[in-house]
C-alpha cells in the first residue's frame, strides 16, 4: 500500500477548504484516509495553514509520497528542513538538541521573512493607491480647467455678439439724401 500526503477538498462551491491527510494512493481524493495531519485555507490572506509537524515528519520518514501542493506547504512550514535535520541526527552529525535549536532558528527567520514580505506587499499596495489617487486628482483639475476655459470662451463670444448687436443698433440708418426728381418727363 502506497501512502500519499495530499489535500482533501472540503467547503462549498468556489470556497475551498482543504484537510492535509495521509491516505492510500488508490483511495478517492475526498474519500477514506488514514490520518489527518492538518488543514489549509487558501482563501484567507495570507493563507492559513495548521499543521502537526511531528506527524508530518513521521509520515515522511516512513516513506510517504507527497503531492506537489503539499510539498510546497511543507517547504513553507519547514517540515522538509526538519526531516533533513533529523536525518543528520540519525547519521550522528549532531545531537537532537542541536537539530531542534537549528529548526527553531529557521522558524524565527522564516517568520520574519513572511512578515517583511507582508509589510512590503501592503506598502506596495498603498503606494499604488496613492499614485492612482494623485492621477485621478490631476485629471479632475485638468477637466475643471478645460471647463472653465470653455465657459470663459463662451462668455467672451456672447460679449462679442452682444457688442456687435449694440453697435448695429446704435449706428443711425443712412438716409437717402438725394432729392427726388419731381420734374415731369419731357415729351417728344
Amino acid at each position: 500500500m502506497a501512502v500519499k500526503l495530499r489535500l482533501q477538498r472540503h467547503g462549498r462551491g468556489k470556497r475551498p477548504f482543504y484537510h492535509i491527510v495521509a491516505a492510500d494512493s488508490r483511495a478517492p481524493r475526498d474519500g477514506k484516509y488514514i490520518e489527518k495531519i492538518g488543514d489549509y485555507n487558501p482563501l484567507s490572506k495570507p493563507a492559513t495553514i495548521h499543521l502537526d509537524a511531528d506527524k508530518a515528519v513521521e509520515w515522511l520518514q516512513k516513506g510517504a509520497e507527497v503531492t506537489d501542493t503539499v510539498n510546497a506547504i511543507f517547504k513553507y512550514k519547514g517540515i522538509l528542513y526538519k526531516k533533513h535535520l533529523l536525518r543528520g541526527v540519525a547519521k550522528g552529525s549532531f545531537t537532537t538538541e542541536e537539530a531542534e535549536k537549528r529548526y527553531q532558528t529557521w522558524l524565527d527567520e522564516h517568520k520574519n521573512k513572511v512578515l517583511d514580505h507582508e509589510k512590503k506587499h501592503h506598502k506596495d499596495k498603498s503606494e499604488v493607491k496613492a499614485k492612482l489617487l494623485e492621477q485621478e486628482q490631476k485629471k479632475a483639475t485638468d477637466r475643471d480647467a478645460k471647463r472653465a476655459a470653455a465657459l470663459n470662451a463662451a462668455e467672451e463670444a456672447k460679449k462679442e455678439v452682444a457688442a456687435e448687436e449694440t453697435a448695429v443698433t446704435e449706428t443711425p440708418a443712412v438716409e437717402n439724401t438725394e432729392t427726388p426728381n419731381t420734374e415731369a418727363p419731357a415729351e417728344n
